[in-house]
């Protein structure tokens, strides 16, 4: 038998017991999975312990992939674009503080500057998982600050790249390059941009049209496959592999299968999570504790004090009440995954000491400990606060149109010229990249070396030509763009003089190419590359191509928010009111009941908006709509009541008693004399209506059994086969 197997073995049954008593004492699991793998760890000797660790670590490394790609899931890239910037100057003003702080505490220690560094930037990030799982097992997801929290923590992971390329450069040169920094974060944002663009015009596309031949099994295998080659694309680059996960699992967000996907995943995502969070308890050595207890203890208290005051400021700065700003920053109040590829990185490099592992492993395990704590803290802290009061705007008669100025009207025309260039110049470099890298090679191998540039060429251009287009025709007609010009000469100008830039810079993309691939002079390529241009733009074939081309993308990008949740939901951004969206769990009492049975609006302060089964979704729900296990439903309220509506639903579960009860049961009931019934049709007693039982068949005197109809006459002496509950068969046998 493998090792491997035995050590699973091993580490399942000891994170199964641990999990167990830790739900009794109703802790996070996330503490459970650690102290598993404490107990089952190498460094614990009066336990077995794995053996096969490398294999353990991959395994965990799937585990932090599922946890991120679940991530994007629940957490769309779309959705924390409309956040606007207040997670963006949350997320800066975080880094920054606690990265003064680690290196704050790094010198206090006299340790060296490079470690002083690198401690920083362990501190700078609270970790994703950890608080995801913790809002998860502590039932906080739904609640407003939650989805804060996790935008600002995206946004930390995506800088975090940036904290690496950072420390590298300074651990390699001991200075920094500006034009290191500017390349990197250039870098990052190009495939970024071109994960998501590319992503969402393919991935949504495959899976809508082949919707009907996806079953369950075939969903959780294309979407984990995305998911791995997302994963191998961002390592190739250079990336890590949590950042590519987290970005497929955004692109699938926006798609209609969003919801199915998380479903489906959900067991082999907890199972590989488990997995992780079991590793992370392997690393804790008793020795090392005892041994850098006092370094340990100071950092402990560095991220708890410095997180709760510099997260619950950074929250305030963007925006977030003082109850939402304390409870996300108490939240963060943790290291984790970063922390470990950042002391990694460090060790990797030989520029610090071997001492920060161990002391930044057992930090964030207490820190993970001490969590959901902290939250409990800033919970009972926040009820002290006086509740702001909500601004109301005045309304007064019909909504109009906002009437811009010129000043306005320049910066929108300008701000729309630049993001239609961007994305397009993203897409025509990747298209020119991805050619010259793969498809010249191949032409050059089938046709000879000119002959191979020339097809390669005519096809790159090809593929160019619908995306360089746009570049140069949109926006030349806009609103803006007439408003514009009839302001004067000089804006009629400058409309024109963007023309022309515009123009220049795809000829210059093309000219890139025939120069790369002609040997012809370099003034000849220039004149070629500016009729191209021009055929390009007079080119109605081309228009049609790159029309369809960008409708697909908005099509694929807002198919998911026209077909899910109400308009009015937008609007309930930055109130104390919001939408969550709940499951009925397997097993409901609500089965099966209609929404004015249960009375949820007049007994739980929510309304439901919709209902959403399988493919099917009903909004604004009437109170003759049933609910079944399985159902999503989409609630309005505040925090409190959407807090207690889930306690509600969650505990009107039947228990596996009352399944057992209510247990269908068949019996063999003899018809005697005396009964009340005999002569009657089957039809006609009262067997079904009054005692909810059914008549299976009749058994001769022979022992023959016969099926028994509506219009069976019930006889005296016959055996009948009754199937009903026990305590309704016990009634009808005393009747029959």
């Amino acid at each position: 038998m493998s090792q491997l197997i035995a050590d699973l073995a091993l580490i399942l049954i000891v994170a199964g017991i641990t999990t167990i008593i830790f739900k009794r004492l109703k802790q996070p699991l996330v503490l459970g999975y650690i102290l598993a793998g404490f107990l089952a760890g190498p460094n614990m000797s009066y336990m077995p312990s794995i053996q096969d660790k490398e294999s353990i670590e991959v395994w965990s490394q799937i585990g932090v992939i599922f946890l991120m790609f679940s991530l994007g899931l629940e957490f769309s890239f779309k959705k924390i674009l409309k956040g606007g910037p207040s997670p963006i100057i949350a997320a800066c003003f975080i880094m920054f503080a606690m990265w003064g702080m680690g290196c704050g505490v790094g010198y206090l220690m006299n340790w060296s500057p490079t470690d002083c560094m690198f401690v920083g930037g362990m501190l700078a990030m609270s970790s994703t998982t950890i608080i995801y799982k913790a809002f998860d097992d502590m039932g906080l997801l739904t609640r407003r600050f939650a989805s804060k929290v996790m935008s600002v923590l995206i946004f930390e992971d995506i800088l975090g790249i940036v904290v690496m390329v950072l420390l590298s450069a300074l651990a390699v040169s001991n200075n920094l390059e500006g034009t290191d920094l500017i390349v990197s974060l250039v870098k990052l944002g190009f495939f970024l941009l071109l994960w998501f663009l590319v992503g969402m015009w393919i991935v949504p596309t495959f899976l809508h049209s082949n919707r009907s031949f996806i079953n369950k099994e075939t969903l959780v295998i294309v979407s984990i496959g995305l998911c791995f080659l997302m994963v191998v694309v961002a390592d190739s680059v250079g990336y890590s592999s949590a950042l590519g996960a987290f970005m497929m699992g955004s692109i699938l967000a926006e798609t209609l299968e969003a919801e199915r996907i998380d479903s489906a995943i959900s067991s082999i995502k907890d199972l590989f999570g488990a997995i992780f969070f079991v590793s992370v308890g392997m690393m804790v050595s008793p020795s090392q504790l005892v041994e850098y207890w006092i370094p340990i203890v100071v950092l402990v208290f560095a991220i708890l004090i410095g997180q709760a005051v510099f997260g619950t400021i950074g929250y305030l700065l963007s925006g977030s009440s003082r109850s939402d700003a304390l409870m996300s920053g108490f939240s963060m109040a943790q290291i984790g995954e970063f922390a470990f590829i950042i002391a990694a990185l460090g060790e990797s490099l030989h520029v610090t000491d071997g001492f920060l592992m161990p002391i930044v492993v057992a930090t964030s395990i207490i820190t993970t400990f001490l969590t959901p704590y902290m939250i409990k803290l800033a919970a009972k802290l926040s009820t002290s606060i006086k509740p702001e009061e909500p601004q109301v705007k005045k309304r007064g008669g019909r909504k109009s149109q906002p009437i811009l100025t010129v000043n306005e009207t320049l910066k929108t025309f300008i701000k729309k010229l630049v993001l239609q260039t961007t994305i397009y110049s993203v897409l025509s470099i990747a298209v020119v990249s991805l050619v010259f890298v793969s498809l010249l090679v191949a032409c050059r191998h089938l046709f000879g070396h000119w002959v191979g540039n020339a097809v390669c060429g005519v096809l790159v251009l090809l593929l160019l030509a619908p995306l360089v287009r746009p570049i140069i025709m949109r926006n030349n007609t806009s609103r803006e763009a007439n408003a514009l010009r009839k302001q004067g000469r000089w804006y009629a100008f400058l409309v024109n003089f963007t023309i022309f830039v515009r123009f220049a810079f795809v000829v210059n993309i093309v000219f890139y190419v025939i120069e790369f691939l002609s040997p012809l002079p370099w003034m000849l390529h220039i004149v070629v590359a500016v009729v191209i241009v021009y055929a390009i733009m007079r080119s109605m074939w081309i228009r049609k191509i790159s029309i369809r081309i960008e409708n697909t993308f908005l099509e694929n990008l807002n198919r998911r928010e026209e077909s899910s949740g109400p308009a009015y939901a937008r609007k309930l951004k930055g109130r104390d009111l919001h939408i969550a969206r709940l499951s009925i769990p397997m097993g409901s009492n609500w089965s099966g009941k209609t929404l004015a049975q249960l009375k949820i609006g007049g007994s739980n302060g929510v309304h439901v908006a919709a209902i959403v089964r399988d493919h099917n979704r009903l909004n604004v729900p009437g109170g003759s709509s049933m609910l079944f296990p399985g159902d999503i439903i989409e609630v309005v309220g505040d925090d409190q009541s959407i807090e207690q509506f889930k306690q509600r639903m969650t505990a009107e579960v039947c228990n596996e008693r009352d399944i057992v009860a209510e247990s269908m049961e068949l019996q063999a009931i003899m018809v005697s004399n005396e009964s009340t019934m005999v002569g009657k049709l089957i039809k006609d007693s009262s067997i079904r209506a009054e005692y909810r039982c059914m008549v299976v068949g009749s058994e001769d005197q022979k022992g023959n059994m016969h099926v028994t109809g509506a219009d069976h006459r019930i006889v005296p002496g016959e055996k009948l086969w009754i199937a009903g509950t026990s305590a309704s068969l016990a009634s009808l046998r005393k009747v029959l």
